[in-house]
């Protein structure tokens, strides 16, 4: 395989074997985090010498991103919003925000790239590496407003493309404590303190509802 894998010359092969790379590395990131996952792990798995593995990508870092990039449209094309049939005060943009929330809560592997994307991922790439990510990160996130807006559509599209961005970056910046050392998960427990997951998952709804909710109480 590994043989084969290096004298890959047609544009198909080459597509082969980067689906193979991002294959391994989406397979090792349901093991651990990303940032625990260095290139020669990444390239034993897949079967390559690291000088091999960046033949099709230009870093470690670049792997990832891929990954995080296709992860983030599939996660999108899964995602369906509706308003709710509540006509409560806010119960719109209550429930909105509860189903994104939700949804990023059952795909870990997205909110563990999201929270290593501006500390790691993005620090070790060229510029044509990064103009493509942030080219789709745009467009992803364009996306996700658009999705918003329809189902709030008190919301112009500044708001919305706001409340896309604090998705992100609320769920990047509370999964660190999603995943506690054993030692402070022991320390925790001992203290009666609530457990990082639950942490996670209340602190990503509740932060996210204060968004959206406030974002709609401006606009109107």
């Amino acid at each position: 395989m590994s043989s084969a894998f290096q004298r890959a010359r047609r544009p198909e092969q080459v597509a082969a074997r980067r689906a193979a790379i991002l294959s391994a590395a989406a397979e090792m990131l349901r093991e651990r985090p990303v940032v625990d996952i260095s290139l020669r792990e990444l390239a034993d798995r897949v079967g390559l010498a690291k000088s091999n593995v960046l033949r099709y990508f230009d870093s470690r870092e670049a792997i990832f991103l891929e990954v995080l990039a296709r992860t983030w449209t599939a996660w999108l094309d899964g995602l369906t919003l509706d308003p709710g049939r509540s006509r409560d005060r806010y119960a719109r943009e209550t429930h909105v925000a509860t189903t994104i929330a939700a949804s990023l809560i059952a795909e870990p592997l997205l909110c563990d790239l999201f929270g290593a994307m501006a500390a790691v991922l993005e620090r070790n790439i060229s510029l044509d590496v990064a103009r493509d990510f942030k080219t789709r990160f745009q467009g992803n996130t364009a996306r996700l407003a658009t999705m918003v807006r329809a189902a709030v559509p008190v919301l112009d599209e500044a708001a919305a493309t706001h409340f896309a961005g604090a998705v992100v970056v609320i769920s990047a910046g509370l999964w660190p404590y999603a995943t506690p050392t054993d030692v402070v998960a022991t320390a925790c427990a001992e203290l009666g303190v609530p457990c990082g997951a639950d942490l996670f998952a209340q602190g990503l709804t509740e932060g996210l509802v204060n968004q959206l909710v406030g974002l709609a109480a401006r606009a109107t």
